[in-house]
């Protein structure tokens, strides 16, 4: 039986692939390559270049490959866009994401992990964050992930679909071959590091007043091999016969902007110069995750969580990789 992980070509979805592969999984990869990337998919693996919002493409892969579980990365997952371009969330996330569900009921397909987000939370109203406070997106994003988590909960009391939905935080670090590469970029530590290699002029820094130790938003990093990894413990979960759980992914510390930049400026012996601007919008001033109920449940603990060590791993695959998965990358 088989893995079918949807959006393996991506950040997340490709080294949750290799960890996969590890681990002696059989694994199967279907991306349509609009934010993802070829060069990204472990060697060896069948990836599939389809549209996770076409029913023939799926209707198709569960024909021909005996799936047992689906890992779901494919959801968009810009913020700003998702308020600019609202529809192009609904549509991907949440319909696209309900012809999944019809495809993998047809075909007897019922276990699902789905990568889903803090942005489910909102502002939050306490420190470290826990599963049971209360869901208050404050854009189109998490509010469409947190659409499609209810979806998940309606088609398990209906059909029998079982499903973990792991909310995660902020993802960063790398593996010896799969990194961080978007266009455009909005995450901070690879934005840091583009700084770092000359890419960009300075780092925009969104507020300084912020009530944080030194005014900067705080914010919980975990390394992207201890997120696959959790993914891994949601699968054998399901595939036990456990039922549908919501879990967090942090590391439930908290690092601001400008720690992140002395620690960066020290693993890369670059200045990375700094600019202060304006607050954005909705930018809540602390993020930290508490990941006791996964911990406690499925055993998961984040071995890399060193921030240094997640900064240094991300900055080792960009200087190998200075123009991310090349020429052919989208």
């Amino acid at each position: 039986m088989a893995t079918l992980v949807i959006g393996g070509a991506g950040y997340i979805g490709s080294v949750t692939v290799e960890q996969l592969l590890g681990a002696g999984e059989d694994v199967i990869v279907l991306d349509n390559l609009s934010r993802g990337h070829r060069e990204a998919v472990a060697e060896g693996v069948k990836l599939i270049e389809g549209d996770m919002a076409s029913p023939a493409v799926l209707k198709r892969i569960f024909h021909d490959h005996p799936i047992e579980a689906v890992v779901h990365f494919a959801a968009h997952s810009l913020v700003a866009e998702s308020m600019i371009h609202p529809l192009r969330y609904w549509e991907n996330n949440v319909q696209a994401g309900i012809t999944l569900v019809r495809c993998m009921l047809e075909a007897q397909v019922r276990k699902l992990v789905f990568s889903s987000t803090a942005a489910v939370y909102g502002e939050p109203t306490q420190v470290p964050i826990t599963e049971d406070m209360p869901l208050a997106p404050t854009n189109t994003y998490g509010l469409t992930k947190l659409t499609f988590e209810r979806i998940l909960r309606d088609a398990e009391r209906a059909n029998g679909l079982r499903s973990v939905c792991l909310r995660y935080f902020n993802a960063a670090g790398a593996t010896e071959r799969a990194g961080e590469d978007h266009d455009p970029e909005t995450h901070l530590i690879p934005l840091v590091l583009e700084v770092a290699a000359g890419k960009r002029e300075k780092l925009a820094v969104f507020g300084d007043d912020y009530p944080t130790r030194d005014g900067t938003c705080v914010r919980d990093y975990i390394h992207v091999v201890d997120l696959a990894e959790a993914h891994i413990l949601a699968i054998r979960h399901l595939r036990g016969g456990g039922d549908s759980r919501i879990y967090n992914l942090g590391n439930g510390k908290g690092f601001t902007v400008r720690e992140i930049l002395e620690i960066a400026r020290a693993v890369t012996g670059h200045p990375i110069p700094a600019e202060i601007r304006p607050r954005r919008a909705g930018d809540p001033a602390t993020l930290i995750a508490s990941s006791e109920r996964i911990i406690r449940d499925l055993g998961w603990r984040p071995q890399l969580g060193d921030i240094r060590e997640i900064i240094r791993s991300a900055w080792s695959w960009h200087q190998r990789h200075p123009r991310g998965y090349g020429a052919s990358a989208h």
